[in-house]
Parts: C-alpha cells; structure tokens; sequence
C-alpha cells in the first residue's frame, strides 16, 4: 500500500501537472453490486451523482493527507482518492480500444503496473489523470472541502509526521494513546500517527534499533529519542527517492521510486544486517498479521522485567 512518501510524492508531482486544469469528462470501469448504497463511485449511481458534480470545474491544488490523495476542485469540492493497495495516479495521454484504455505516450506509463485502468479524468490540456488499481481496493468519493477535517476519512487520522508541529513531546504524547501496543502497530496506527505504514515501519526501527514487538511502555528514554529521529529521517528520505517501488507503485509520469534500494530491514530476510559492526541476521516474524522485519543482533528484545514510560522521556 502507498505510504506518506508515495503518496506525497503523488500529490506533489499533480499539484505542478493539474492545477489550474479544468475536468471535461470521467470515465469509470468500477461496478461493484458490492458497494450499492455506499458512497464511493465503485456504486454506479454514486458515481453518475459524483460525475455530475466534478464535470466542468477546475482543480485548485493537489494535497496530501494521511495517506489520502485530495484533489481540491474549485466551489468547494474535494475528491478524496485513497489509493489502497495497489492503485496510483498516472498523468499523460490516453485512448480506448475495445473498452481497454492504454496510454498513448511510449516510455514509463507503457510498464505492465500501470495498465490496470479504473478510472479516468480528461482534462482541459487533452490529456488524461488515469488511475491504475489492479486489485480494485481503493476509494474514490466526494468530499466538501470546508468539511474535509470532519470526514469519516479524515476526523481520526493522527498528526502528521513531517508537520513542524510534530515535534518530540507531541510524539511522547502520541506514544502515551498506546502504552500496552506493541510498537510496530503502534507506528502504523493511522490514529496515533498518519501515513506510516509496513514497509517505513520496519526501516524506522531497524535504524532505532527496537524489536517491533516491543511494547511502547517498555522502551527506554534513549530509544524512544531514537526513534522519533528515526521517522524523520527514514520518511524524509523516502519522499527524497520518490517513494517504494518493490511493489506497483509508480509516479504519475508512470516511473518507479528508489527506495526499495536502500532497504535495510524490509524484505531483507535471510540477508546480514547493513548496521555498522553489527553481524546479525535479518529476520521475518508476524506482528498483528502483518509481516516484520527486524535484525537478530541490535534489535533484540528487552528484557520482560524493563518498565518505562514515554513521558518520562527528555
């Protein structure tokens, strides 16, 4: 699934592409008895009610939030794109044949990833955003952009990590919501902090040095330190890389990230830990059904008898 760094570096790409452009027309290939009644366009009726709406006015900007693309359209409307697991936003040329829309232009937007097009928006440059979504997980619906905040998939999401705001006594406090919570799924708890997910994770606190299983309370002043660095660090160089591309996602010109290649502990198992003077194994456990990745050496567990509290953390 895209985390903060892709989809930052999505809305960022779109915000320079399509400000300012005026949407023509939409194009849905969501059909799902699945949704009926439900308000996302995967609902055919919603989505006549949603075309209606979103043909003939202009976007204003492209943001991000969480882990949400939002298209903010001029007369306060807001499409809220949550691209799920395997959608991304790609901009170019398009056309249709025998119902199957391709892009046109050869180069990046012609890899095998991007070929599974959902939903496409012609805008007034003549050319196209499409969405490519091959498992058909994600969300696309509109929003009232003063209402944005109040939303239900919005109103929950923790502060963002990147934010000024979010500086170490907020992340102490944030920690706090979850004394008991093993950290990993503390990390990606959209409630406690917006945008982490699986893969910076696992990068995080490799570089933090903690098991991911590590429950919050148990993690000394030093680590907790550590770790909030560690998010900084590891986000900031994601959204540098232009995201992760192990998986599908790609840019809107159609391109892969680089992030993949700088793992140190996602899908690394098996693989001797990169960690100066360090010797250890990376390995593979499950944490809440999730995969981790950790190092058998510098991120050992504490011992059951360690008790800490992040507010106690200077």
């Amino acid at each position: 699934m895209p985390e903060l760094p892709e989809v930052h570096t999505t809305a960022t790409i779109l915000n320079k592409l399509i400000s300012g452009l005026v949407i023509k027309d939409i194009w849905s290939g969501y059909n799902s008895s699945f949704h009926k009644g439900k308000e996302n366009i995967k609902n055919v009726d919603y989505f006549k009610i949603f075309k209606k709406e979103v043909v003939g006015k202009k976007i204003v900007n492209v943001k991000r939030r969480g882990k949400n693309v939002l298209i903010n359209l001029e007369k306060d409307t807001t499409i809220l794109i949550h691209m799920k697991m395997t959608g991304h936003l790609l901009y170019g040329t398009y056309s249709v044949k025998r119902g199957t829309w391709g892009a046109v232009e050869k180069g990046p937007l012609q890899d095998p990833f991007n070929r599974f097009i959902r939903l496409i928006f012609t805008l007034s440059d003549k050319k196209h955003l499409a969405f490519s979504d091959m498992r058909k997980f994600a969300k696309v619906c509109l929003i009232k952009t003063d209402k944005l905040e109040e939303s239900v998939d919005l109103r929950n999401l923790g502060p963002e990590p990147l934010e000024k705001s979010f500086d170490f006594v907020c992340f102490k406090e944030r920690l706090n919501k979850k004394p008991n919570g093993k950290i990993k799924q503390v990390l990606m708890n959209q409630t406690i902090i917006a945008g982490i997910g699986n893969i910076y994770s696992d990068e995080m606190l490799w570089l933090a040095g903690i098991h991911p299983e590590t429950k919050v309370q148990k993690i000394p002043a030093s680590k907790i330190k550590k770790l909030f660095e560690a998010i900084k660090k590891v986000l900031e160089k994601g959204i540098k890389l232009n995201g992760d591309s192990m998986s599908d996602y790609r840019n809107p010109y159609g391109e892969k990230g680089q992030f993949q290649n700088t793992h140190k502990a996602y899908k690394q198992t098996g693989q001797t830990c990169e960690k100066k003077g360090c010797k250890g194994i990376i390995k593979r456990i499950k944490v809440g059904g999730r995969s981790a990745h950790f190092c058998s050496k510098h991120q050992t567990p504490l011992p059951a008898n360690t008790q800490y509290s992040p507010s106690q953390g200077r």
